[in-house]
């Protein structure tokens, strides 16, 4: 039997026991761990190769390329991957992260062409290539500022639907890899448990439904399962590139009076992801201690001395988050600071779900938790 696995962000365990919502379109959810760190990258990694996080190598949504002395956020070529992967060669991998290069019959993920003079052109890449001009006759243009920025929505999720049914009655693969993040935008900006968040909800069993008939309709197994959990933020985020430039330990050059950081110089600095940060640069055990001095930071209690790959990993504590700025005077703050900039911002940024990345956060996540998991 062909085999279609839909991974949902934001689908908990706990969620679906608050809504007694543990049974949709057929599916019986159980709970069942969630890997460390609990962000989208990571569960990807590890659904696609079986390994811990230590062993595929994406330890968060970024990866610190050391030859280059940069950060690089949700950058998309499979190598950053690394392991063999448990999916045959004849399948399809749709919306997934770092799906570029795979060596698969089907590849769609959203790929916009960023414009010298500003702004983009909406665009998916496709294997193979030709797939995308019939998906734009089929379906339309993906739209691209509903997937991600102060426009998402969790309908998107339907467009990913409908490019994965065209593409898949084109051709016919044997296993089928879908990612839907409906349940990602609402609970981050508005909170788990919001009017919106219980309207993403909704929307998602109704998307659920869909790729259920879908799957009868293909004589096609389905597996469904959730990579992290949202928990409500009910304190302002911590700063740790903040105290660590206070320290002396993070360096920034300015440029017409803004501060850009100095990887180069900087002697440790935090990668920031939802509720926890990677600490790196010579004196990151120094690091790492200044920052729990400060008493606004936790280790995960059953890593081994917190490390990950010899990179010490912090969480903020439980209702925070982590912000990767190193500024407090909004004068400083680097142009790609006040809009939607993924590659070029060194952390995650949730704020870009706001107009000028202008608002409180209401939903975060990172650690450990129990996640949603059915197979029909």
């Amino acid at each position: 039997m062909k085999k279609l696995t839909v991974i949902a962000a934001g689908l908990g365990w706990h969620l679906l026991e608050r809504r007694k919502a543990t049974s949709i379109a057929g599916l019986r959810f159980e709970p069942r761990p969630s890997v460390f760190p609990a962000v989208t990258c990571v569960a990807q990694a590890t659904l696609r190769t079986g390994l811990r996080p230590e062993e595929h190598g994406m330890l968060s949504n970024g990866v610190w390329l050391d030859d280059l002395q940069k950060p690089a956020f949700w950058e998309q070529s499979c190598r950053f991957v690394k392991g063999k992967r448990l999916w045959s060669r004849n399948s399809g991998v749709f919306f997934f992260q770092q799906s570029l290069g795979e060596d698969v019959e089907l590849i769609i993920s959203p790929a916009p062409i960023h414009k010298h003079g500003g702004g983009m052109v909406m665009s998916c890449y496709t294997r193979p290539t030709e797939l995308a001009a019939t998906l734009r006759r089929s379906c339309g243009t993906f739209p691209l500022w509903r997937y991600w920025g102060p426009l998402a929505s969790p309908k998107v999720g339907r467009k990913c639907i409908d490019y994965f049914e065209v593409a898949t009655e084109l051709h016919d693969v044997d296993e089928g890899y879908l990612y839907l993040p409906t349940l990602d935008y609402a609970a981050q900006k508005y909170g788990p448990d919001s009017p919106r968040d219980l309207a993403a909800f909704a929307e998602f069993t109704r998307q659920t439904e869909r790729v259920a008939a879908l799957c009868e309709r293909r004589g096609c197994a389905l597996e469904v399962l959730g990579d992290y959990e949202i928990t409500k933020v009910s304190e302002p985020p911590v700063m740790p590139n903040v105290t660590l430039r206070d320290a002396g330990l993070f360096r920034t050059r300015e440029v017409a009076g803004m501060a850009y950081p100095d990887f180069y110089q900087s002697r440790a600095f935090a990668l920031c992801d939802h509720e926890f940060c990677i600490l790196y640069g010579e004196e990151s055990a120094r690091a790492r201690d200044i920052l729990l001095a400060t008493g606004q930071y936790e280790t995960q209690s059953d890593l081994a001395d917190e490390r990950l790959n010899g990179r010490t990993i912090l969480l903020a504590k439980s209702g925070s988050w982590c912000d990767y700025r190193w500024w407090t005077n909004p004068r400083e703050a680097p142009d790609f600071a006040s809009h939607v900039d993924i590659h070029k911002k060194p952390g995650y940024d949730p704020a870009e779900l706001f107009l000028f990345c202008r608002g409180t956060v209401r939903g975060t996540h990172g650690r450990k938790c129990e996640v949603a998991h059915a197979k029909a």
